[in-house]
């Protein structure tokens, strides 16, 4: 009977962390762009973008499947002119993490940033004070509580991906075996201690995050 697997909890963090790092930097942005510029096509990208919080997470691990495989353009590029593989890698398990948890990120962000009343940003212009430092001195404070709720959300989600990482990643002991695989393979095997321990482990921290999520947004974290 094996024991419950550290490693697939380690690994499982590091991924989740990576993922809401890439997030922090990638949806935060793309959600201030679509809460502040107005251009043609805008909802269309916001439903796009959106896409990954209803499409099944293996659909979304086998588009990334032909994206970066060895026969998809990008997998041909990284491995032609970098010499990377991110097929069955941890990093390629953040790549799905990231792609699933996106949603999470952007749309409580766009909301955020949506909320802040526009005349202290007029107010601050008036007073000659610079785009960058109403952003960082203004904006950012106002909104700060619906993005750290995004990316709490993102991590409890980043942490049981299940489907899109397995697709991309596959299930290697110790080298990509995130926990939620690793109560898959546990099941499978019969292993119900090491099953059990993992599902409470991952249920605690949800319903943690879940709770802090609702005191930062007034008990509204989907918008």
């Amino acid at each position: 009977m094996m024991n419950f697997s550290w490693d697939a909890l380690f690994l499982s963090l590091k991924v989740a962390g990576c993922s809401v790092f890439l997030n922090l930097f990638i949806a935060v942005p793309i959600g201030f762009l679509l809460a502040r510029k107005k251009f043609i096509g805008r909802e269309f990208l916001d439903t796009i973008l959106t896409l990954p919080m209803v499409m099944p997470p293996t659909v979304l691990g086998y588009y990334l499947l032909v994206l970066l495989g060895r026969h998809g353009w990008v997998g041909q590029v990284l491995q032609k002119y970098f010499d990377i593989n991110l097929i069955f890698t941890w990093q390629g398990a953040v790549i799905a993490a990231t792609i699933v948890t996106f949603p999470l990120v952007f749309k409580p962000t766009r909301t955020a940033f949506e909320t802040v009343n526009p005349c202290y940003e007029q107010a601050a212009s008036v007073l000659g004070i610079s785009d960058l430092s109403i952003f960082f001195r203004i904006i950012l404070p106002l909104a700060w509580r619906g993005i750290f709720a995004g990316l709490l959300l993102s991590f409890a989600r980043a942490l049981g991906e299940f489907g899109a990482t397995l697709m991309v990643a596959g299930s290697i002991p110790g080298k990509t075996e995130t926990l939620s695989i690793a109560i898959y393979e546990a099941v499978q095997e019969g292993n119900d201690h090491a099953a059990n321990i993992a599902v409470i482990i991952l249920s605690i921290v949800c319903i943690f995050v879940l709770v802090i999520a609702k005191k930062l947004t007034g008990h509204k974290i989907f918008y």
